[in-house]
Parts: C-alpha cells; sequence; structure tokens
C-alpha cells in the first residue's frame, strides 16, 4: 500500500489525538473499567474521523476503506487496547451495513449522528449459545402490525452500557439458518431492553454487556435491507472488522518490542544487560520481523479490499496471525521484564491482558484456520 499525503496527515492527526485526548485517561478509565464514549466520539466527531468511508451527504468523508486503515492503525499507539476496539466497533463494525444498505430516512436517524459523534453505536451479534457460529443465534423477531417484536439477549456487547442504538442480529422467519437472519436497528432506550455489565480480565477500559430483550418493538422500517439478508450482511461486514483489527495491533506491537528494547537494554544481571544476550536480541529481532510481515499481509489485504476484491482468505489470514502474534510478543517481552512485567501497571502486562481477547473475538482462531481451508480447499469431505 502507498501512503499519500492525505494518509500520513490522517495518522498524524489520529496519533495527536490519542496522545493529548487518549492516554493520559487511560489509568483512569481501566479503573473505572468504561471510558466515557459519548464524550470521546464527539471529539471524534468534531474532527471528522467517525464517517472516513461514509457518504458526504450524512457527514462522512466519502473516503476508501484504505483511510479507516489508517486510523485503525494510528489508534494503536493508545496505551490500552480496549478504547480503540470501542471507537472500531462504533466506525467499523456496527456501520458498515447501516450505510450500506440502510434506507435514507434510517441514516438520517442513525447513521448521520452517529459520524456526527452524538449517538454511540454496538452490535449485536453473539449470545451466550452462539459467539463465533453466527448461525447459531436464537433471538428472534416476529412481525406484529407493523413493528417487529424482538426476544432474546446478546452477549460481550462492547459499548452495550453506553450505547444508544444497536444493530442488531436476529431470526425473521423460521427458515435455513443462513437466511432467515435481519440486520435491525434497535434504539437502546426502548422498554424491555435490559443491560448488565460483563467484567472482564482484560480491555477494560471498554464497556463490555449482555442486552436483554424483552417483548422490545421496534418499527419495520428500522430493517437495514432486505429481510433475510442478515447473514450475508454480517459476513460482509466481518472483512472490514478483521482488517481493522489487524491494523489497530501494528503499532501496539512495535511499542512493546521498542519497550522492551530500551528496558532490558537498561536491566542488568551478572554483570551486563540482558539485550547482550543473543537469545533476548534474536528473539526481538524475530518478533520484529513477525510485525513487518503482518503488516505486509495487511496492508494487501486492505489494497485488494479497496479494488474491489473478497478478501475473506486474506482477512481471516490476518485476523488469525494477529491474534497469535499479540499472545506471542506481550509473552516474550514479559518474560524478559521480569519480576516487572508481572505487575499490574506495566505496558507489557497491560497488552497481555487485553491481547488475549484477539484470538476470541470477531471470530476465534478455529474459525479463521476453517474459512483458511475451506478457501484453500483442503478441509475434509462429508
Amino acid at each position: 500500500m502507498q501512503f499519500s499525503a492525505e494518509h500520513r496527515a490522517l495518522s498524524d492527526t489520529v496519533t495527536k489525538f490519542v496522545e493529548k485526548e487518549l492516554n493520559p485517561h487511560v489509568p483512569a478509565w481501566e479503573k473505572a473499567e468504561q471510558f466515557p464514549a459519548h464524550e470521546v466520539f464527539k471529539k471524534l466527531g468534531n474532527l471528522g474521523l467517525l464517517g472516513l468511508k461514509y457518504p458526504e451527504e450524512f457527514g462522512g468523508a466519502g473516503l476508501d476503506f484504505s483511510y479507516s486503515m489508517v486510523m485503525a492503525e494510528a489508534l494503536g499507539t493508545c496505551y490500552c487496547a480496549g478504547v480503540p476496539m470501542g471507537i472500531g466497533v462504533h466506525t467499523d463494525m456496527c456501520t458498515p451495513a447501516l450505510a450500506r444498505f440502510g434506507s435514507d430516512e434510517l441514516r438520517r436517524e442513525f447513521l448521520a449522528p452517529s459520524i456526527a459523534g452524538d449517538l454511540v453505536g454496538c452490535l449485536g451479534v453473539s449470545e451466550a449459545g452462539g459467539g463465533s457460529d453466527v448461525a447459531a443465534i436464537k433471538t428472534s423477531a416476529k412481525k406484529d402490525g407493523g413493528d417487529y417484536v424482538i426476544n432474546g439477549s446478546k452477549m460481550w456487547i462492547t459499548n452495550g452500557m453506553q450505547a444508544d442504538w444497536c444493530c442488531l442480529l436476529v431470526n425473521t422467519s423460521d427458515g435455513p439458518v443462513h437466511k432467515n437472519k435481519s440486520l435491525i436497528v434497535v434504539p437502546m432506550d426502548l422498554p424491555g431492553i435490559t443491560r448488565q455489565k460483563i467484567h472482564k480480565i482484560g480491555m477494560d477500559a471498554s464497556d463490555t454487556a449482555q442486552l436483554f430483550f424483552d417483548n422490545v418493538r421496534v418499527p419495520q422500517r428500522n430493517l437495514i435491507g432486505q429481510e433475510g439478508m442478515g447473514f450475508m450482511f454480517q459476513m460482509m461486514q466481518f472483512q472490514e472488522e478483521r482488517l481493522w483489527g489487524a491494523a489497530s495491533s501494528l503499532k501496539n506491537l512495535d511499542r512493546l518490542i521498542d519497550l522492551t528494547i530500551g528496558y532490558t537494554r537498561e536491566r542488568k544481571a551478572f554483570g551486563k544487560s540482558i539485550l547482550d544476550n543473543q537469545v533476548v536480541h534474536f528473539r526481538l529481532a524475530e518478533l520484529r520481523t513477525e510485525v513487518e510481515a503482518l503488516r505486509a499481509l495487511t496492508y494487501a489485504a486492505v489494497d485488494q479490499y479497496v479494488a474491489g476484491k473478497d478478501v475473506t482468505k486474506l482477512a481471516s489470514m490476518a485476523k488469525l496471525k494477529c491474534g497469535r502474534l499479540i499472545r506471542e510478543v506481550s509473552d516474550s517481552c514479559l518474560q524478559y521484564w521480569g519480576g516487572m512485567g508481572f505487575t499490574w501497571d506495566n505496558p507489557i502486562s497491560q497488552s497481555y491482558r487485553d491481547g488475549r481477547l484477539v484470538s476470541i473475538g470477531g471470530g476465534a482462531d478455529e474459525v479463521m484456520l476453517s474459512i483458511i481451508c475451506k478457501l484453500e480447499g483442503t478441509l475434509p469431505k462429508g
């Protein structure tokens, strides 16, 4: 991917925003287990950063997905992964289907204020009995008059405690599991909606909720696109979600290696610095090479996606590699920090905790492997 002057300017803008508006507050937000999404999103909206790839008529910048990738990578300079994840869910996970397939009325009501930073969105796909297996969801929406009546629950919902609306995947018929699902925009202040906070071992600054829907009535005009197309829309959305996740990890991985080089150069043991040991500096060189390989894969996938190609395989590869590399880099670096790496406020331990989610959320490693195998034609028959 070739970075234009516009790409570089965007990266500088986002990096400065992270340095000024996010990083100073990370310790407090981690302790509170929530960052103030409305406040942060409004600041991002004022800078025009919440709708880079969306139509100008709804407040977006009308740019291609490469700009979303640049923003994701720059957000990786944040001192925690939870805040960038909350932002990414809003910009690249709950809004793509609405922007592509929603009616003009629906986009004016929900997309435009989300781009402006006046509304916070979330994505409701996973359930307690159906995470990576999207086809297994049970939440239903039955027609009654001019409304849908929604019953069920959703699990692991990022921004769920603060969201003003949810892009909700539901079963709208009893047909085949890949053709009976629809995406519906659900305002989160409706009667019958209950939120319950989920406490996690990482990503603490990002609030996560379980959502319950008890006879929640939503106008049928809140349907995104056509009924029964929800599964397909969600699969399309996953390409951007997985590329966004890979891109957002890159600068954080570089930062972990940089910090570890600095620390091991200063830390002495048995008369020399830890970094002087060949096993250490060789390992750090190997890890840096792996990060650059992930960067090249991610950039290549983004280039092809912008060119209109199906990048399901490459996006799945990038997601798989990203999740495993975050675990590998943070674990290796933590070892070289010794006891300091095992303390709670250490930047390496922060990434060690946060990064474990990447191999689970947005499609587990095993699902990515199955997708890759299917597209390679290597799955067993029968």
